[in-house]
């Protein structure tokens, strides 16, 4: 994927995508995981990428990282700016995919971030090691990479197709957000359904994209080919073992 794709649920969720997130409730869950393994290997400079609007990148510039953001969606790029803009911080944002981030915005990042399940946009084995490699060209040698996708060992053994609904209410607006997969034999179609309310009742859109699940073992030994080591997985953002029965989330914490 490349900063010429289309990204048409990205699009289109952009301008809603900081209604679907509690970013005060989410933030407060997961920067401290963040900074208690940012200070454990004196991390500075930190690249977000799959950034979407810039939530964690904001946030982790106003505790005084050197933050840069990269996204392959141009209209979450362009909110990520202005939200910079308005908490007056120096966030350098980039429309930038996998593959193509030493080559973008740099190297020599203290940390790498790729968070919010992004990972398994990618839709096959070698674009994903592709990403990574690229991910270990833009770290410093020793620097951290952090992934957090969803735990598909038991998505994928259970069939879970829907997750909880979320609401945004502001005034007399609402609206419900609704995300839920379609399980196919390799790949399945993440759908976000979005109901608002009108002066008539309900009116809704859906929109979708494809994803590929990345199991515990796929991760693992594609981390040991792109060349990082003494990788870590969790369960959480609580440091949690990862169970791959159990646990929501499969979060890597790996060193190049």
């Amino acid at each position: 994927m490349t900063s010429h794709t289309p990204v048409p649920l990205y699009d289109a969720l952009s301008a809603d995508y900081d209604r679907f997130v509690n970013w005060e409730a989410r933030l407060a869950f997961e920067l401290p995981f963040f900074e208690q393994l940012f200070n454990r290997h004196a991390v500075r400079r930190v690249l977000d990428t799959a950034c979407g609007t810039g939530g964690h990148a904001i946030a982790l510039a106003q505790r005084g990282y050197q933050v840069a953001g990269a996204d392959l969606s141009a209209k979450m790029i362009a909110l990520a700016r202005q939200n910079a803009a308005g908490a007056n911080v120096p966030v350098e944002f980039a429309v930038a995919g996998f593959g193509e981030l030493a080559q973008t915005v740099g190297v020599g990042f203290d940390a790498i971030l790729c968070l919010g399940n992004s990972l398994p946009h990618l839709l096959t084995k070698q674009a994903v090691a592709a990403a990574l490699a690229d991910m270990a060209i833009a770290l410093r040698r020793g620097g951290l990479l952090i992934i957090q996708n969803r735990n598909y060992d038991r998505v994928w053994k259970q069939g879970e197709r829907f997750m909880p609904p979320t609401a945004h209410r502001h005034g007399d607006q609402e609206i419900i957000f609704f995300r839920f997969m379609d399980l196919g034999k390799e790949t399945m179609t993440f759908n976000m359904a979005r109901f608002w309310r009108t002066t008539g009742g309900w009116d809704f859109c859906v929109d979708a994209t494809t994803l590929r699940p990345i199991f515990y073992h796929d991760l693992a030994t594609v981390l040991e080919t792109a060349g990082f080591r003494s990788a870590t997985f969790y369960g959480d953002y609580r440091f949690s073992p990862f169970d791959p029965e159990n646990s929501g989330d499969l979060v890597a914490v790996a060193q190049r």
